[in-house]
């Protein structure tokens, strides 16, 4: 009767109390033959268009399965849809943890849904690797030590056009246009902190919209006015177009830095009109496989061979196929030097530990290294111009970025 009476005792307190999963670091799968990888995309929804990146990585580890997997392990590579939905990425999150068991996340879509799940995922200290966002906040070993980005971030491309105007003009009046959310306040940090105490002697006017504003024409007017040679505009597509075509309709000319985010020919350049575009000036870290002048790129002849045989209904000339083909090769590599050993302690050690790693599909010159204290595996760009219908090269080398000073 007594031992009766402990149990049911140990079962109530149970029940009452409950167990937050969240406490509890969830048991590694232990598959001899698989590395089981999960990762969230929008495979509808408003961004729907990206989830080509999750196709063309699924591609490339079926390329190194072919080869004879990682030590003799199978990728199992499971990429579940969220719509672009943090609530979503949140319940897919926990299903690939709880129930498909995933080593861990690789290459998760988005910034507000990688947002919605970053500290589950760190409490819950499984690897978040090479999240598919530029911001800023994927750089933060000290508090987020279990999540890190890939692409160059926001802050870093900031750091990169004041490098570029402070050794080409350097004595240039700037004008800022700018999102005013953490987006385009990640621009201007960067910015901000490599001009250094230049900034107030340089910088004659900031103007900043909302995302629900009709236009930006009233800013950029305000901008034309102070005088300035220089346009700094980190606005995104819809507005960057606008932006093009008020600064004509003005009869500006100023140098026009425009960031990558906005930099696309097809879907900015195009409709704003090539005749107004001419001259702008952007980044750019990964090769144009749409560019005729890349075609002779190593990286490039590579991809296409790599779409012929494992992507065939993928879009070659797409920048989307190529981004994934190069991040799935750096995951790849992180795997390669686990060796035998796939503990996510050793998996994060690994993918801190790059360096100076080429992989096919960046620009010449531009390579990946992290370290325990840096979470920004490529941290350098190069400048290219708009003329005639595509980008030209502007400059000899690539530049190096610099680290956000408030993580």
């Amino acid at each position: 009767m007594r031992k009766l009476f402990a149990i049911f005792t140990v079962f109530c307190f149970f029940w009452t109390t409950g167990i937050n999963a969240e406490d509890e670091k969830p048991e590694e799968e232990k598959k001899d033959d698989q590395i089981i990888i999960g990762s969230t995309n929008p495979f509808t929804g408003p961004a729907a268009a990206y989830s080509t990146i999750s196709n063309s990585i699924l591609a490339y580890f079926n390329k190194v399965n072919d080869a004879g997997g990682i030590e003799g392990r199978e990728i199992n590579f499971i990429s579940l849809d969220d719509g672009y939905s943090p609530p979503k990425t949140q319940e897919q999150f926990r299903n690939l943890v709880e129930n498909e068991k995933i080593l861990f996340i690789f290459q998760s879509f988005g910034t507000p849904t990688n947002s919605a799940v970053h500290r589950y995922i760190n409490k819950a200290k499984i690897p978040h690797l090479f999240v598919a966002s530029a911001d800023s906040k994927w750089d933060n070993p000290r508090r987020f030590p279990w999540t890190m980005g890939w692409q160059p971030n926001y802050h870093s491309e900031g750091v990169i056009f004041a490098k570029y105007i402070l050794k080409n003009h350097p004595d240039g009046k700037i004008a800022i246009l700018y999102q005013n959310d953490d987006y385009g306040k990640q621009y201007l940090a960067g910015f901000k902190q490599e001009l250094g105490e230049k900034f107030e002697r340089m910088v004659l006017a900031e103007e900043s919209y909302e995302t629900d504003d009709f236009s930006v024409d009233t800013q950029v007017s305000k901008l034309k006015e102070t005088g300035a040679n220089i346009l700094f505009n980190t606005a995104i597509p819809q507005f960057a177009i606008q932006a093009i075509k008020k600064i004509h309709e003005l009869e500006w000319k100023p140098v026009h830095l425009l960031t990558a985010a906005a930099s696309s020919i097809e879907t900015v350049l195009k409709p704003a009109g090539f005749d107004l575009s001419q001259g702008i000036i952007t980044t750019r870290y990964l090769l144009d496989p749409d560019d005729p002048k890349h075609e002779a790129k190593e990286g490039i002849i590579q991809f296409k061979a790599f779409m012929e045989r494992y992507y065939p209904e993928g879009d070659r000339k797409s920048i989307f196929n190529l981004y994934g083909y190069a991040v799935a090769q750096t995951m790849v590599h992180v795997l390669e030097n686990c060796k035998n050993d796939l503990s996510r302690e050793n998996l994060m050690k690994q993918a801190a530990s790059i360096s100076k790693l080429e992989v096919f599909g960046l620009i010449p010159g531009i390579t990946i290294s992290t370290s325990p204290t840096d979470f920004r595996p490529i941290e350098s760009m190069e400048m290219i111009q708009f003329s005639g219908e595509g980008y030209q090269t502007v400059g000899n080398e690539p530049i190096k970025g610099g680290n956000d000073l408030m993580n």
